[in-house]
């Protein structure tokens, strides 16, 4: 019972909620640069390339010749999806883009924040108890 309590103690810690925000987050991210990077990026890179798909982009390992992966695929030929590699790596690059904008976005404003709380004045200090009591003491010698 002991290890329940501490592990819910654990999972309630505000760090942890947190994490599972930015794990569900993330996989929301990564859905959006996925069509990103196949519906707008992918395609005119493709185009420039010969009109490519770099989906459909393959070496048969049994060295016989298919027109298409679909073909390889039904055949039951061992491939090498390189292509579905290629688009992965753009992926990768973007996300890795994405998240170093970001970084640099939430570290500028936090450097602004610490320049605006440096600017302003402090209020003067409370003057110690010393300073207070001679204060007294010489209120006290003026009556």
């Amino acid at each position: 019972m002991k290890i329940l309590n501490e592990f819910k103690e654990f999972a309630m810690k505000g760090n942890v909620i947190d994490l599972a925000v930015g794990f569900i987050i993330g996989g929301a991210f990564k859905t959006i640069v996925t069509s990103l990077v196949n519906d707008i990026v992918m395609p005119p890179i493709g185009m420039a390339v010969g009109g490519v798909s770099f989906n459909q982009l393959f070496y048969a390992l049994n060295s016989e010749v298919y027109a298409t992966l679909e073909e390889a695929t039904k055949a039951g030929a061992p491939v090498l999806r390189y292509g579905n590699f290629i688009q992965t790596i753009f992926d990768f690059l973007i996300i890795a883009m994405a998240v170093f904008v970001m970084i640099k976005v939430v570290t500028k404003m936090s450097e602004m924040r610490k320049k605006e709380e440096e600017a302003a004045p402090e209020a003067p200090a409370e003057p110690s108890e010393e300073i207070l009591l001679l204060r007294d003491i010489r209120d006290s010698l003026k009556k």
